[in-house]
């Protein structure tokens, strides 16, 4: 427990105080973000976020996930503060309060996968982390992609282990189509010279709980789509054609590339899974395993996508095997 965290509040915060919560201690906690916009290699404007304390020793940079926004994580930012950890986070070009990429801003677009790595490049180094003797890594299901192959690339990397949630190492796609999509996305992408939707994908549209893939969370669920309702700007709809083409090359060399991962690794899997493809988490970690011996893997039995906005017993378990993993590597 951090030496500022009320006696009073659980470890993490619970679905039953979670309305409460999310407009009172919550709301204050995001209150005292410091934020701003930093401008990347190409100039594309960067939305960042961050949370101090002077007590604290411990760094954790949070990168999110396709259509997200560091705002949708007030909640998790808040319960790893609670945990002694000052937070830093940023939002991915083309998506939440960062630069758009397309005359359609609804449509989640990348030029390059890369571009994605050269921008967390910029946002590592201008949050300027050398004064923590500990500093973590924790991506979620895209971010995933981009943490793995920033690692993969940046050998000087200043962090000292990661936590991968539901990282984006494939999609999940019928049988038939696996092999072919990658080759089917690049032609749509080249007679299209404009970005356009990948098949069966469309404009922001918020599915209703009942039918979504994400969360089996009610009330996190409801808060993140009225928070979306409240910030329209926050919103995202379906990826482009070149966005699916591109990921999954970048998704194929995360898995490629486990030898130049040195530092310890954790790999949280959804046992519900329909976003990201599991078969492809189990390929890295078991090549990572033959190269890293400080790596992990834990199957979250009966969580969807989403395993920090889930219901309780998925998301307490998701923490504290999280905490307890990097506890173990700190320096």
């Amino acid at each position: 427990m951090s030496e500022h965290q009320s006696p009073s509040l659980p470890a993490y915060t619970q679905e039953a105080q979670f309305a409460d919560a999310s407009s009172t201690h919550i709301a204050q906690f995001w209150q005292q973000r410091s934020e701003g916009i930093a401008k990347s290699f190409d100039s594309t404007k960067l939305y960042w976020v961050k949370f101090t304390h002077p007590q604290h020793t411990k760094a954790l940079v949070i990168v999110n996930g396709r259509i997200e926004s560091a705002w949708k994580y007030q909640e998790l930012f808040h319960d790893l503060f609670q945990q002694g950890y000052d937070i830093y986070s940023y939002d991915h070009r083309g998506q939440g309060l960062s630069g758009r990429l397309t005359d359609d801003p609804q449509i989640g677009h990348i030029n390059e996968f890369n571009d994605y790595v050269l921008d967390m490049e910029h946002m590592v180094e201008l949050f300027d982390l050398d004064k923590y003797p500990t500093r973590h890594l924790v991506a979620h299901s895209m971010g995933g992609t981009i943490a793995t192959r920033y690692i993969e690339t940046h050998p000087q990397h200043p962090f000292t282990a990661m936590a991968l949630s539901a990282p984006m190492f494939g999609i999940h796609l019928p049988w038939y189509l696996r092999p072919v999509a990658a080759l089917i996305s690049q032609l749509l992408t080249a007679f299209n010279p404009k970005p356009v939707y990948a098949p069966g994908h469309q404009a922001y549209y918020p599915k209703p709980f009942e039918a979504n893939p994400l969360s089996q969370c009610l009330p996190r669920y409801q808060w993140f789509r009225q928070l979306y309702e409240n910030k329209p700007e926050l919103k995202l709809g379906g990826p482009s054609t070149r966005w699916v083409w591109q990921s999954l090359m970048a998704a194929k060399q995360s898995i490629q590339l486990t030898r130049q991962i040195k530092i310890p690794l954790l790999l949280m899997q959804a046992g519900e899974e329909a976003i990201v493809s599991n078969a492809a988490q189990i390929k890295f970690i078991k090549k990572l395993a033959r190269t890293n011996h400080k790596c992990g893997f834990t199957i979250i039995h009966g969580a969807r996508h989403e395993l920090l906005f889930e219901q309780d017993q998925y998301r307490n378990q998701a923490l504290d095997t999280l905490l307890s993993f990097f506890n173990q590597h700190s320096q």
